[in-house]
């Protein structure tokens, strides 16, 4: 009986050990594209773009501290936008043809992460610096045209957090991520940009994060 005891006690010791091990950061708030609007659009195709410029940006990290604040884990980030407007076109007749339409805009990023922190230092005041690699996907809804791309992305996020509880902190966050897609997919065509024509996925984003330990 004393032995299975003892067994337990040091499985719940090891288990608390590496659970302290973890932690988990979402975030929300709002980001930029930093990307040029190509210089052939037209005024209106650009005041149209524009609205797509900024959007709200989630996302989401999952640590495991290997050893002395370093760690290794998977983040998720994602960007929505939204807007609305009125565009014109010109046929192969020279015909100029109005409508009001609305355009959706999603970018997303999943990676391996690896990130150094000062969780184990006394203080409250505490930073994390996570950089990840991976998948950058681009999708983009307006009427009945879809496009979508995908291609390697990075995200490089710095965050400060006050820790309020021993296993709680929040704190602003600053992240920049970036990637480039040389094609696209339209309803099932592939359209592949010149140099001057690719789709830029930069933005800067700045949110609200709070991170639990467990």
């Amino acid at each position: 009986m004393i032995k299975n005891l003892l067994v337990t006690a040091m499985l719940s010791v090891s288990a608390l050990s590496f659970a302290q091990k973890i932690s988990l950061t979402p975030s929300v708030g709002y980001a930029w594209r930093v990307n040029k609007i190509p210089d052939n659009f037209s005024p209106q195709e650009k005041a149209y773009a524009k609205g797509l410029k900024s959007g709200m940006n989630f996302d989401v990290a999952l640590r495991y501290e290997v050893k002395n604040g370093f760690n290794i884990g998977f983040k998720y980030s994602n960007y929505s936008a939204s807007h609305s407007g009125r565009l014109s076109v010109i046929d192969n007749m020279g015909n100029i043809a109005s409508a009001s339409v609305t355009t959706n805009d999603a970018i997303n990023f999943y990676g391996p992460l690896f990130s150094v922190t000062n969780f184990e230092e006394g203080t409250k005041h505490k930073f994390i610096l996570d950089a990840a690699l991976g998948a950058i996907t681009y999708t983009t809804k307006t009427g009945n045209v879809r496009g979508k791309g995908a291609s390697l992305g990075a995200e490089v996020d710095f965050a400060y957090q006050y820790q309020i509880h021993k296993n709680i902190l929040i704190g602003p966050k600053v992240g920049l991520s970036g990637g480039t897609l040389s094609s696209m997919t339209f309803n099932g065509q592939k359209i592949t940009f010149e140099e001057d024509q690719k789709e830029g996925l930069s933005r800067l984003s700045l949110s609200a994060a709070a991170t639990f330990r467990f």
